[in-house]
């Protein structure tokens, strides 16, 4: 009986293969050509850990954020337009460009957050509009978001992720 659940086992393996490698291979193919987006991607100026306190709170660690803007495209250069900072609560907090960025191809840059600044909260996001003259690669534009002090350490990323521009 043992046996034979094995070699069930194993044929359901063996069959389910194929559609999960077609699966994995089709995850791993480039996302379309774009001339722009609107990006939403998230921050986390704080994180709650712990145990609650006496008033019912966690302790919270504060983080600091760097949003990494990454063209990916070897042969055309973007204009990242736009980098908005909303906090918790939706409320615009700042533009982090002044004026449009231009990253040549395979070009990079960062804007950041200090870990001093909180203003942000633990649902902090910046909203990030670029645009290209052609269609090119979509660029890499996400958080890393850190803290290091002594032994202890944390850091972790945050992919932007496609938004609806507002009309």
């Amino acid at each position: 009986m043992r046996s034979a659940l094995m070699a069930a086992l194993f044929a359901a393996a063996l069959l389910a293969s194929p559609a999960a490698l077609s699966s994995a291979a089709r995850a791993e193919q480039p996302p379309p050509l774009s001339k722009g987006q609107s990006l939403y991607v998230p921050v986390y100026s704080h994180i709650s850990h712990g145990n609650l306190d006496g008033r019912g709170k966690p302790s919270e660690l504060l983080l600091s954020s760097m949003l990494s803007l990454r063209n990916t495209d070897p042969a055309q250069s973007i204009t990242v337009t736009s980098a908005r900072y909303y906090d918790t609560a939706g409320k615009l907090l700042r533009e982090y460009l002044p004026k449009p960025l231009v990253l040549g191809p395979m070009g990079s840059s960062e804007l950041f957050v200090e870990h001093k600044d909180k203003t942000g909260g633990s649902g902090a996001n910046f909203v990030v509009e670029w645009k290209a003259d052609r269609a090119v690669n979509v660029p890499v534009i996400e958080t890393v978001n850190a803290y290091f002090f002594g032994t202890q350490s944390v850091a972790f990323t945050s992919p932007g992720r496609p938004i609806h521009p507002n009309p």
